[in-house]
């Protein structure tokens, strides 16, 4: 079985590469999201090579192989089922369910995860708004955008939320940017990189690109 890390990365990996819609996953990418420095994350994409969990391309990026979206799929649905059950059962708000659910999810059995898919009635997208894999590896494929992305006035669907710290999702639900809720581009100010919006028909307020980037819509 693969150890702690190597399930890690090769989650991260896939994740990255399901959000950015990218098939070769930039090393500079996967260094941020697993918070190691780029040499670090490269020592480790080559030894996860030599394990033919993924092909590594200099200046290029990274393509998991058959058997490492496997192990990285697997670990998405520990990890969104557990969010899931932490939120609907034990009642943890969904700022504080990321960090539990990345600890829980590799010691988890297969068995009790499935057991545990069951009883929450075979949910098909965590709190966030991410689609949960089947238990055959297969993804749901959602047409959502960035925030970032969307045309002045137009009313979009909030989706998902990509950002998982504690900060932003405590932002999010304070400004309404849950998934379900409808919101409007009022005016992008591209000289103060912020997009003024409105929640349902809540008070406007402003966004900064970055922040905005990481509301995931449909509509």
């Amino acid at each position: 079985m693969p150890s702690r890390t190597v399930e890690n990365y090769l989650k991260s990996i896939l994740m990255i590469s399901i959000n950015k819609n990218c098939v070769e996953v930039p090393m500079g990418m996967i260094a941020e999201s697993l918070k190691v420095t780029p040499g670090t994350a490269t020592s480790m994409v080559k030894n996860l090579q030599k394990e033919k969990w993924l092909n590594y391309k200099a200046r290029k990026g990274v393509t998991l192989t058959g058997s490492g979206k496997k192990i990285g799929m697997r670990m998405i649905r520990r990890h969104r089922l557990i969010e899931t059950f932490l939120v609907e059962t034990l009642g943890l708000d969904w700022s504080e369910i990321h960090e539990e659910a990345e600890e829980l999810e590799h010691s988890i059995s297969d068995k009790v995860l499935e057991k545990l898919d069951v009883f929450l009635g075979n949910p098909q997208f965590d709190p966030h708004g991410h689609p949960i894999p089947s238990k055959s590896g297969v993804i749901r494929r959602l047409s959502q955008k960035s925030l970032l992305d969307c045309k002045v006035g137009k009313k979009m669907k909030i989706e998902s939320i990509l950002d998982q710290r504690t900060e932003f999702l405590n932002f999010a639900k304070n400004k309404s940017l849950m998934p379900g809720n409808i919101i409007k581009i009022l005016k992008y100010q591209k000289i103060a990189d912020t997009v003024e919006v409105q929640v349902e028909k809540k008070p406007k307020f402003s966004l900064g690109f970055n922040s905005a980037d990481k509301i995931m819509v449909s509509g």
